[in-house]
């Protein structure tokens, strides 16, 4: 079904760290000056009337770029950081460009700097950028190159984040799926497979990332290493690797870490920075940095802004004072913006630039989807069936040139004569089929299942769901889905198994545009794809989806994966951003799982 969508709220993650596209608080401390509220800011050009100013260190401004970000540490004074040889406070926030559109970006990153922020950080997405083996993509929502340019001529530095792994509640923390196509594979150390793997990547990666470094006249101030390892520390020797890495292929600026404040120890590199991660200022754990690093200043890499929601659940809501949003998912400003923005000026000695105009809201007439097309039916107008003696997981299915699959769905069926103890360890989920009538469920939990006496040999269907694989822990080693073992009767193995990948990439929707679709009936129960139009202006602008009615799948416009939904909440709409729509008529394919619903509706604002 091709990649989680890029720029939308995520749910059942670790933790958000601007899913919605915002900006998070990476504040740095020394010479130190507190504000009403008890925060703390440094390392800036202090002003008699006790406010900064650094309208002469902006990426476009600062022509001379001999001496880039640096920590100073002095007899008698807290340690500071300059940049360019003058004292430098860094006021961070993060913004993913693989997560907003690209034609969102500028907004964004002006947003952010109206905020009074003077820093972007984003993560690189590995699994993102070379999707298969050796094919790079950075092209569109991907192209990081640009993306970094336009931070610089919105007047903001860069702190790069490259990975390889970058945790960011994203599928596998960054990893492509294709590196579990290896059965002993060790994730995240210096097995060989995986650092071969990285070597390539970075190979490609770093020499994009040079030119736009400081010393090249770029905004990059500097880059981090890994990312969260001491959380993770299964081995002593691969921090040292990454660093290497960066370092041989031409990474000349500043190196960082990031770890929260228990795992500092086991994160650190000697010579590189070490920063912090949490969610509220303590001062124990500013203590704990301190200890570790005595001469340098104290730096906060995430400030985390949000929790995640998982389905099911009650939507996790925190007020502005401590753990809230910057800006929504569709860069709406928040209580949380405008306190922050309020603070940053009060210790500006410049003035802030205008806030941007919020991006125009719409509702639209609802959609009653006219046609659909059972998933049986779809089978004939797929790539031809995998066959195999016995399942094989959705990583090492000989497709995408080798490469697995990724995403999405994969349907294994086989024939049987006889009923029983069914026994599947299936990764996510799974209907499991008789035909075309479902008999029950699968899951992470739930392996086995009764299936009735039958009188004659039937098609057994078992239809499995990737929902994502973990992005934290140890457990990114156990992530491979579909079926991983053998599926038994009374524990007797089947064989014999036709393996439909299920990727629903925009390839697979226009396959389905040579389909015979059917009418609607009145009730269908199984899963089906359906399809109708939503009909805009000839400008069209952000909207939400709402599929109130509906029980559980995904939704796609125009061909693009706009997420998730399912009747048990607590997420009841979709961004749908304006510029993913065409004037006048657009395609709207849901592909619903269980049963069908009525209308599909639109709301000018989100129900989360």
């Amino acid at each position: 079904m091709g990649p989680p969508p890029r720029f939308s709220r995520c749910l059942s993650w670790k933790r958000i760290l601007c899913i919605f596209s915002l900006p998070l608080i990476l504040a740095s401390f020394a010479p130190r000056v507190k504000d009403k509220e008890g925060l703390i800011y440094a390392n800036a050009q202090l002003h008699p009337a006790g406010t900064f100013n650094w309208s002469h260190l902006t990426p476009l401004t600062l022509k001379d770029r001999s001496v880039g970000l640096e920590t100073v540490s002095r007899v008698g004074r807290k340690p500071y950081f300059t940049l360019g040889g003058h004292k430098f406070l860094i006021f961070g926030g993060s913004i993913h460009y693989f997560r907003v559109p690209r034609e969102y970006w500028r907004d964004r990153l002006l947003k952010l700097k109206a905020c009074g922020f003077n820093t972007l950080t984003t993560y690189v997405p590995w699994n993102l950028h070379e999707p298969e083996r050796g094919k790079f993509d950075f092209s569109g929502n991907l192209d990081l190159e640009a993306f970094v340019m336009m931070a610089a001529e919105t007047g903001l530095w860069v702190i790069l984040r490259p990975g390889p792994y970058i945790c960011s509640e994203i599928d596998l923390g960054g990893l492509p799926s294709w590196l579990l196509q290896d059965p002993n594979m060790i994730l995240r150390t210096t097995y060989k497979g995986f650092v071969g793997a990285v070597d390539k990547y970075f190979d490609h990666l770093i020499s994009r990332v040079v030119p736009l470094q400081y010393h090249k006249g770029g905004p990059i101030i500097a880059v981090q290493v890994e990312n969260e390892y001491g959380s993770f520390a299964k081995d002593k020797d691969y921090m040292l690797y990454v660093r290497k890495a960066l370092l041989k292929r031409g990474i000349v600026e500043l190196l960082m870490t990031s770890d929260e404040a228990e795992n500092l120890l086991k994160g650190r590199i000697k010579g590189v920075l070490a920063t912090i991660n949490m969610n509220k200022f303590e001062k124990s754990a500013f203590e704990q940095l301190s200890h570790l690093q005595s001469n340098k200043p104290i730096m906060i890499m995430e400030f985390w802004v949000g929790w995640f929601d998982t389905w099911g659940s009650e939507h996790s809501v925190a007020n502005a004072e401590d753990y809230d949003a910057v800006l929504t998912e569709a860069g709406d400003y928040t209580e949380k913006y405008f306190k922050l923005q309020g603070l940053l000026s009060s210790v500006l000695a410049m003035p802030l630039p205008p806030l941007p105009k919020l991006t125009p809201k719409a509702e639209y007439p609802s959609v009653k989807p006219s046609l659909y097309l059972p998933l049986w039916d779809v089978l004939q107008y797929l790539h031809e069936p995998v066959i195999s003696h016995t399942p094989v997981n959705m990583e090492n299915l000989p497709i995408n040139s080798g490469n697995g699959q990724s995403y999405g769905f994969v349907l294994y069926e086989t024939s049987i004569c006889s009923g029983g103890s069914l026994h599947a360890n299936v990764h996510d989920t799974a209907q499991v089929f008789l035909n075309e009538i479902n008999i029950g469920l699968l899951d992470d939990h739930t392996k086995t299942l009764i299936i009735p006496k039958i009188r004659e040999c039937q098609l057994l269907r078992i239809l499995v769901e990737n929902r994502g694989r973990v992005n934290f822990s140890w457990k990114i080693q156990d992530q491979r889905k579909g079926l991983t073992e053998s599926v038994t009767i009374n524990k007797f193995p089947l064989n014999g198994f036709a393996i439909y990948s299920l990727e629903m990439t925009m390839n697979f929707f226009e396959r389905l545009r040579s389909a015979t679709w059917r009418p609607v009936p009145k009730n269908y129960f199984g899963p089906a794809f359906y399809l109708g139009t939503l009909k805009v202006d000839s400008s069209p602008k952000d909207t939400f989806l709402s599929l109130l009615t509906w029980n559980s799948g995904f939704a796609f416009i125009n061909g693009r994966n706009l997420g998730r939904y399912s009747i048990i909440g607590p997420q009841k709409t979709l961004y749908l951003p304006g510029v993913w729509l065409h004037p006048e008529d657009n395609e709207i394919i849901l592909f619903e799982k269980r049963k069908s619903g009525s209308y599909i509706q639109t709301t000018n604002e989100p129900i989360l």
